[in-house]
């Protein structure tokens, strides 16, 4: 696939023509301090090979009108713990609407960034900004809400698990083999690993969320 080609299909790929607060690629969103070249050592690190993106494309196409029952998956294992549903809650101590529609919208572009996207410095720009908005530096600013401070870094890695593990019944519901669906799979946890160590480098820096563990 050339550049032009890759390039109409990262636009095709959306999941609303408008998804409030998305900024990839846009000036708005934060430039990460993390190099290309780090990146790279990155996916070394975690084995994040060709194969793994050739099947993260897969992953996407079977994901691609699944990500709304994806994200309800996760959400429902969120809101049966309360300790990690009171970082959505308004100063009421209650779900507020407004934030779980544009979030949720958001969320959703995630899966199909993660799958779709090439992993240049674009996407690496907005990894840092996912993480700000992680931590008291931009949390409740995008969408302008009262709402927790930030989300402590022990919870966001460790609901990786949740993220991984939820997903691949739903790689699994378009009639591949068991040997692709594992594949998806496989890239996929790659994948999510990388944007996780991604996402800690702020919480990391004292200048930016110095307690926020």
């Amino acid at each position: 696939m050339n550049p032009k080609e890759a390039a109409k299909l990262e636009v095709s790929r959306k999941v609303a023509q408008e998804i409030p607060g998305y900024t990839y690629g846009t000036p708005e969103a934060t430039r990460s301090p993390v190099s290309l070249a780090d990146l790279e050592l990155l996916k070394k690190a975690v084995n994040f090979t060709e194969e793994d993106q050739r099947y993260l494309r897969v992953a996407g196409e079977v994901l691609a009108d699944q990500t709304e029952e994806v994200i309800k998956k996760w959400r429902g294992v969120i809101a049966s713990n309360p300790h990690l549903a009171q970082y959505s809650f308004g100063p009421d101590g209650k779900p507020d609407a407004h934030y779980s529609a544009e979030s949720g919208l958001r969320f959703r572009q995630w899966i199909l960034d993660t799958c779709f996207r090439r992993y240049d410095q674009d996407w690496l720009n907005y990894q840092q900004e996912i993480a700000l908005r992680h931590t008291s530096v931009k949390k409740n600013q995008t969408d302008h809400v009262e709402s927790s401070a930030y989300i402590p870094l022990r919870y966001v890695i460790a609901f990786t698990a949740v993220i991984n593990d939820a997903v691949k019944p739903f790689l699994g519901a378009k009639g591949h083999s068991l040997e692709d669906v594992e594949r998806m799979h496989r890239a996929w946890c790659k994948s999510v690993q990388l944007q996780i160590a991604l996402w800690s480098e702020p919480y990391a820096d004292s200048k930016f969320a110095p307690d926020e563990w």
